[in-house]
């Protein structure tokens, strides 16, 4: 009897769960789905707002990645939802709370074959083709905007820039903002360096107060006295940019120095003083009539600088002397020592300027003009953070269409054609990839489903119109209208977003959906208690052995 009798056999540590097969699945695919529950009523122009509290405020916020990274979500395929989020906002900027709507749905579509035992690879296969068509569709339908005049391309930027803004918190103001924005884009021209345009944030007025700076503006630093002396307005001023301090040093903490004779103090101290005039004389002999440094400029310079009528200003963020780098061809100085001309910049304007209860350096009219700042007025510190996402979303998608000129009509338009599109496809198709095909483009509705939901439509009759109109020919472009509740021409009506949008959406929500229909188990380990006791114990001793060096290293009284 006992040589019948199996020895068990421990592969995992004690304590491990384990969670595998179908259920596993249905399981992954429950949880995304809870996680899309979440951020599925932001979606659209009537979409709400989320308001996320936690240890580092209060966050009010209708941005589908904004939300999921402050969810701060812990089973481990819901985070793949919050990871295609990210990357949509780093590509694109826009269509965070698509891209994981999509990828709930297809998940959500898939959920039944699974449980009928279906192997996921034949539903992944069926995904990734139609995933492919559907992009390709996307290609066929979209509009190029090139080749048109200034005036008319900044125009249509500006309703893509619209677009994205009606969805946000400052919708009210979209074509206020939407020309602020497409302004600042085509001032950095072809740079990719999203920093170069600078947002900041003044609480107090009202969103009207905001204005766009083609240059760059920043808030006044910290100062000494005799600041207030200097002028506060220059016309095409040079200007010299540092990373040193301008200010006395003091002695280094436990310095000796020894004198055989007690006048020689007198010349320690003096040489302390030299070193100091001594760049100061530099940077006056450099022609430059404002300084500027990444480090302090202390209370003797400022007077100093003050006395001789050049503007200064210490401790300015080492992002703000990038950008005025950039703008005012200036380069940045280690050294006062040999300063030619070649490294100072310059500007058509510096003022300083009062903008409600903050002092703004402003300098405009710069000559390589690849920098713009935008300062934003608003009541209350979380709506006007809120608005600063909203410009960033709009900005990412007005710089996607300059690089990527062709855009597709908006309001559930596209997705509704993609879905008829694959529908008529699927009836060429033999076998069981038919019905998969044809749950890829069910779960495609969700857009101008969401869109009517959120705005209190009835969105079963909504979408029976869409289907009935994209049936016809020429309804390419009809999608749902959130003014009426029926449906319009949104490519008519300027609902337009960059292809590129809809694409990096469909293509991550594919890959995503499929990477969470390929895992079929889960093994979780559990922490190592005596692991956390070894480094309780390490970190006792530690702070025993620190105790006792600073006992023996304290100073004699």
């Amino acid at each position: 009897m006992s040589s019948m009798m199996q020895p068990q056999i421990i592969l995992l540590k004690e304590g491990t769960d384990t969670s595998q097969g179908r259920a596993q699945v249905v399981s992954n695919i429950s949880a995304c789905t809870a996680v899309a529950d979440t951020v599925r009523t932001t979606l659209g122009p009537r979409g709400m707002d989320k308001l996320i509290h936690d240890d580092k405020g209060t966050t009010i916020s209708n941005d589908g990645a904004t939300i999921m990274r402050l969810l701060d979500i812990v089973h481990p395929a819901a985070k793949i939802l919050v990871d295609i989020a990210k990357s949509q906002d780093s590509e694109v900027g826009d269509g965070t709370t698509t891209v994981v709507l999509l990828a709930a749905e297809f998940m959500k579509e898939a959920k039944p074959y699974v449980e009928d035992g279906v192997h996921p690879h034949s539903l992944i296969r069926s995904y990734r083709s139609a995933g492919n068509m559907a992009i390709e569709r996307v290609r066929e339908l979209a509009v190029s905007i090139e080749g048109e005049s200034l005036e008319e391309k900044k125009s249509l930027l500006a309703k893509c820039a619209a677009t994205t803004l009606s969805s946000k918190l400052i919708s009210g103001e979209k074509e206020f903002f939407a020309s602020m924005v497409v302004d600042a884009v085509l001032a950095i021209g072809h740079d990719d360096r999203l920093n170069l345009i600078g947002i900041k944030k003044v609480p107090g007025g009202t969103m009207r107060d905001s204005f766009l700076v083609n240059g760059v503006a920043f808030k006044k630093t910290f100062s000494y006295a005799g600041f207030e002396q200097q002028p506060k307005k220059f016309l095409n001023p040079k200007i010299l940019l540092l990373n040193i301090e301008l200010e006395l040093k003091s002695e280094k903490e436990n310095a000796e120095i020894r004198l055989s004779d007690p006048m020689q103090y007198q010349s320690i101290v003096d040489a302390e003083w030299n070193i100091i005039y001594d760049k100061l004389d530099k940077c006056v002999q450099s022609g430059a009539k404002i300084v500027l440094s990444r480090l302090a400029i202390g209370d003797l310079a400022t007077q100093y600088f003050a006395d001789r009528d050049i503007f200064c200003a210490g401790r300015v963020t080492e992002e703000d002397l990038q950008r005025l780098s950039s703008a005012t061809g200036g380069t940045v100085q280690t050294s006062v020592n040999n300063v030619i001309d070649e490294v100072l910049g310059t500007c058509e304007v510096f003022e300083e300027k009062q903008v409600g209860n903050e002092r703004f350096n402003i300098f405009s009219g710069c000559p390589s003009g690849q920098t713009a700042t935008i300062v934003l007025r608003g009541g209350a510190d979380q709506f006007i953070e809120e608005a600063e996402r909203s410009l960033h979303d709009a900005i990412m998608i007005v710089r996607r269409a300059v690089r990527n000129s062709t855009v597709v009509p908006g309001g559930g338009a596209i997705d509704m054609e993609i879905s008829k599109y694959l529908r008529l496809h699927a009836r060429n198709i033999a076998g069981k990839s038919q019905f998969f095909v044809n749950s890829f483009a069910k779960a495609l509705e969700v857009i101008p489903r969401q869109l009517c939901d959120n705005a209190g439509f009835d969105a079963t009759d909504v979408l029976n119109k869409l289907r009935q109109k994209h049936a016809t020919d020429g309804g390419a472009n009809y999608g749902v209208d959130i003014n009426t509740g029926g449906i319009a021409d949104s490519f008519a009506n300027f609902v337009w977003e960059p292809a590129v949008v809809k694409i990096n959406a469909i293509n991550a929500a594919t890959e995503a959906a499929c990477l969470i229909l390929s895992v079929d188990e889960t093994v979780k380990n559990p922490k190592s208690e005596s692991a956390q006791g070894d480094a309780a114990a390490m970190g006792g001793r530690g702070g025993g052995g620190m105790r006792g060096r600073g006992g023996r290293g304290m100073r004699r009284r």
